[in-house]
């Protein structure tokens, strides 16, 4: 991998296209690419990722917008590839900045972002609407789509044409040659496009490690079909809120066995309503019910979709989990079905929603004990077959942690790409291309920018880190009062939080604590700063060597 260390890009030469990954290398979230050439910037995807038990308190995780908070002018429009969050979650931050920014998608996914974006109060937004076949100029920039296959529909790679080379960019795609919308991959352009000629390839990492081919969606029926058979009581479904392919299949499942479906958890309610309205979704007639009409139906009649399946803490499914639904309360006989994958970072909240479901006695059935769910990323096997027909001039893998990436780039190297051709790159690298040659010229600052409430960017590390000691360790406070011109300590209370039950564990240092501070006074010390480090130092050793613990010291002089 690069080095880390910032370092300036050279000014950018006529026609030279200039590639800056702001997102989505080495994390499996956040996408986001800015292209330059000839002074103006194309984007592509911007969403984000979501936290995970090392960032406390952080809703959402951002791509690196900041890198180009000042060049939002220069910008002709914001491609998107497809509707999942980690490519379109971001967009409301991006145009709280600039809101005339043209966005530029497909019919499902700028549906999906026109909710998004009124919920933000964003109503002065550019939309063009394309799909594939369609071919676009943007300024300095030839687009042109194509079809690809994911677990979400209308999915579209987008092919950029300039006069410093071109590009195609996969996005999330598969290769599922029997897919549930019958819309496949268009290989036959991806190999048109290679004999025109791509003089840099941007291709989805997230399999890269698996052998073979990504299972077929329909694959997935036949353990469906079971889970309908063999309950006896409800259903519970819990999957993204933007899968509509795995809803369709619930619903069809759902009229065959004369169950009702209702829809729990509001993102849920807003995409199925969207997929609906735009003709992704078919919903059987007098299939789907109101939450309310649940009380009224037998339990062996009814199927709950529901948001949930990565485990989120206020998320419907964990409230469930947890007793905390105001309307669903289950039972033994009931059975939840998480029909995804999990995102790494994950593992630990998901396990934790099946183990408070299990306590309660439902049958939990997800992808580890049945096939219920397919991935919607290539596999080793696609990928290999996608470099020998677009027979790529220079490799950029994307989309995964830095595993996948490395893992992705020797699929190129194995298919012929020369080794220094392929660009194992992180976000914040600047790559140029020029003469069909792609190559690391700089690197700027594309970090983390964290949204905590209605905080963005107000984070930083040494907040975070604070964060994990008072998650971890514990809460000290200390507060004396002094009577600087007495020297003399008038009192002095010792309080802490998620460190120990009972306060009265700080008999045996609250005495040493008087006595240094009576011996500082007595020295001519009078600044309460350094009164406070004194006790800080001085409880700091105290907690270390009788606890074997660090928590959080927060000292505090009251002079009078």
């Amino acid at each position: 991998m690069p080095n880390a260390g910032l370092r300036t890009p050279p000014t950018l030469a006529h026609d030279t296209l200039r590639v800056i990954p702001l997102g989505g290398l080495g994390d499996v979230g956040r996408n986001m690419t800015c292209f330059e050439i000839n002074g103006k910037l194309l984007l592509v995807d911007c969403g984000v990722l979501f936290p995970e038990d090392d960032h406390p308190g952080v809703d959402l995780i951002l791509p690196g917008l900041d890198a180009i908070a000042d060049r939002l002018n220069d910008v002709v429009a914001l491609v998107l590839t497809h509707g999942h969050e980690d490519h379109i979650g971001a967009v409301p931050y991006l145009l709280r900045q600039r809101e005339s920014i043209p966005i530029v998608g497909s019919s499902l996914t700028l549906g999906f972002l026109r909710e998004k974006l009124r919920e933000h109060r964003l109503r002065n937004v550019e939309f063009t609407e394309v799909a594939e076949g369609d071919r676009i100029p943007l300024g300095p920039f030839d687009v042109e789509f194509l079809a690809v296959n994911h677990s979400i529909p209308d999915a579209l790679a987008v092919f950029i044409r300039t006069a410093g080379g071109t590009v195609l960019h996969t996005g999330d795609f598969k290769m599922d040659q029997l897919p549930l919308d019958n819309r496949i991959t268009d290989l036959r352009g991806f190999g048109r496009l290679g004999t025109e000629g791509v003089d840099l390839f941007m291709t989805d990492s997230t399999n890269a490690e698996n052998s073979g081919f990504t299972p077929f969606e329909r694959e997935t029926e036949p353990a469906l079909e079971r889970v309908f058979q063999t309950s006896s009581r409800r259903i519970v479904v819990a999957c993204f809120a933007s899968h509509v392919h795995r809803v369709q299949q619930i619903m069809d499942l759902a009229a065959l066995h004369q169950r009702k479906v209702c829809y729990v958890g509001r993102s849920m309610v807003r995409n199925m309503g969207v997929a609906r309205d735009l003709g992704f979704l078919k919903v059987p007639g007098d299939t789907l019910v109101e939450l309310a009409a649940l009380k009224d139906l037998p339990d062996d009649r009814i199927v709950i979709l529901s948001t949930g399946s990565q485990g989120e803490p206020l998320s419907a499914l964990a409230r469930m989990a947890n007793r905390e639904h105001p309307h669903v309360e289950l039972g033994p006989g009931d059975t939840v079905l998480l029909a995804s994958s999990l995102i790494p970072g994950n593992e630990n909240s998901v396990y934790r929603v099946i183990n408070g479901l299990s306590k309660l006695g439902a049958r939990v059935v997800h992808k580890a004990n049945a096939l219920v769910h397919v991935s919607g990323h290539a596999s080793a096997g696609e990928l290999l077959y996608c470099y020998n027909i677009v027979k790529p001039r220079n490799v950029l893998p994307i989309h995964g942690e830095v595993r996948h990436l490395i893992a992705n780039g020797n699929l190129a190297i194995a298919t012929g790409v020369p080794k220094e051709r392929v660009i194992v790159a992180e976000d914040g690298d600047v790559i140029d291309l020029a003469d069909g040659k792609a190559r690391i010229v700089g690197r700027i600052d594309a970090g983390y920018i964290l949204v905590d409430g209605a905080s963005v960017g107000g984070l930083s590390e040494e907040a975070i880190a604070d964060r994990k000691v008072l998650g971890s360790e514990g809460f000290i406070s200390i507060v004396a009062v002094i009577n600087l011109h007495a020297k003399r300590v008038v009192s002095l209370d010792i309080h802490a939080r998620g460190f120990v039950e009972d306060d009265n564990v700080f008999d045996d240092v609250r005495q040493q604590l008087i006595d240094e501070l009576r011996a500082a006074l007595s020295d001519g010390v009078d600044d309460q700063h350094r009164l406070q480090q004194l006790m800080r130092r001085t409880i700091g050793r105290w907690v270390s060597g009788t606890h074997r613990r660090r928590p959080m010291i927060v000292p505090v002089v009251v002079a009078t």
